[in-house]
């Protein structure tokens, strides 16, 4: 009689956000994994080491392309890291302001992620669902900044504008006209805060459609429960944070624990599971969508009642404004000096973490006093999540590690740095 054996074979790629560059070799005893060993490197661009050969003010476009979904949430703990170490405070509006689009960016992750996962799970439709709101949040990035993704909008000392006072509207097209264009225009008829709040308002209930197709769909629930369950202690032990420890049933949250910004100013609750498995961490997700809802709503308000600069009036670090550049000579030098050689930072080290929609998203900065970092080294969430593939998925079938890379909410910016 032939031996029966374990054979191996490749995994990948398959998630849209581990494209072509996560190799998985599972090693298989028919169709259940004995070991699942994931192979990174294959994106490595190298931007810690990229970030150490520019000056501090131009590296702040790298961070947006690590985790290329949650774009100024990456920014704000790199921005925040050189903050601390020049001893400086943005304007409160500015904090503010960063609070919104932090809680904007953590719905656009949640948003790609359910839409992703669905997919992935065999659930097509909920992917045009979440990407019809998305689009709108795109929006806001792209009027803020110019740009639909890597905005670089967060700077050191603030950020790099006031929310415009009118938001950019839809024109008319083949597709878009008469009362579909009327419609598509209806939230962009006031200034930008008008229709953030629309939005939040709105919200909420499109997340319920979201869960009309999923929370208590079977086939969901047969392909989530119990799956890549990981107990509260493992969880810690294995360097987890975000939704994933969360999931697990411990509500620790950077936004609570060490506030910054302003999440002091905000009310919100901490969504936690119970099981641990990835059903828990889809619905600590969706309540998380509804929290940031809840945060952008209390943001809007205070945005609406307090106007204010939005950047430090601090021109050896800031960039004083086009119109004083070209009136004033002293304006004039410090552009030119900040935009060819950047400013020094005091000699020190220092750590800022944020409360990224994957978890804990932070950036240890080391200065010698010159003007690019001695040394940066990013802490992304995902790379502590991938880790633990092997023990999430030992065990269960081949078709369960997919919805485990799923419920992981990988990209591979951050992992592969």
């Amino acid at each position: 009689m032939a031996e029966i054996r374990n054979y191996t074979m490749n995994l990948g790629p398959q998630h849209p956000a581990a494209h072509g560059v996560l190799r998985l070799v599972l090693e298989m005893d028919g169709e259940t994994v004995v070991r699942a060993d994931p192979h990174v490197g294959l994106l490595h661009r190298g931007t810690e080491k990229l970030a150490e050969s520019k000056p501090f003010n131009q590296s702040i476009g790298y961070m947006d392309r690590l985790d290329y979904v949650s774009m100024m949430c990456n920014e704000h703990a790199y921005v925040r890291a050189i903050e601390q170490l020049l001893g400086i405070e943005p304007p409160v509006r500015a904090q503010f302001i960063r609070t919104l689009f932090d809680e904007i960016t953590r719905i656009l992750n949640h948003l790609m992620w359910i839409g992703s996962n669905g997919l992935d799970l065999g659930a097509m439709t909920l992917f045009l669902y979440a990407f019809r709101e998305r689009e709108l949040l795109v929006d806001c990035y792209e009027a803020v900044s110019g740009a639909r993704m890597h905005a670089t909008y967060y700077r050191p000392g603030g950020v790099y504008r006031d929310l415009p006072e009118q938001m950019p509207k839809h024109k008319e097209s083949r597709w878009t006209k008469d009362k579909d264009l009327k419609r598509a225009n209806e939230w962009r008829e006031g200034s930008m805060l008008d229709f953030i709040e629309a939005f939040a308002k709105d919200f909420p209930s499109k997340v319920d459609e979201y869960e009309t197709l999923l929370t208590d769909n079977r086939i969901w629930k047969q392909r989530t429960v119990g799956i890549g369950v990981v107990s509260p202690e493992r969880a810690l032990q294995m360097g987890f944070s975000g939704p994933m420890l969360r999931g697990s049933g411990i509500a620790w949250d950077v936004r609570k624990k060490q506030p910054y910004a302003m999440y002091r100013e905000v009310d919100f609750d901490i969504p936690i599971g119970k099981n641990g498995d990835s059903y828990d961490r889809y619905l600590v997700r969706v309540e998380e969508m509804r929290q940031s809802a809840h945060i952008i709503r209390q943001c809007v308000d205070w945005l609406r009642a307090n106007p204010g600069h939005v950047m430090l009036k601090n021109f050896k670090v800031i960039p004083p404004s086009r119109e004083e550049m070209k009136d004033d000579m002293e304006a004039l030098i410090h552009h030119f000096k900040l935009f060819t050689e950047g400013y020094c930072v005091p000699a020190g080290e220092t750590y800022a973490a944020v409360e990224h929609p994957k978890g804990e998203f932070g950036c240890y900065l080391v200065s010698d006093g010159a003007n690019k970092p001695f040394r940066v080294h990013l802490r992304a969430p995902g790379f502590a999540h991938l880790s633990s593939m092997h023990e999430m998925a030992k065990g269960h079938m081949l078709a369960d590690v997919v919805a485990i890379i799923g419920t992981q909410d990988i990209v591979f910016g951050e992992i592969d740095r």
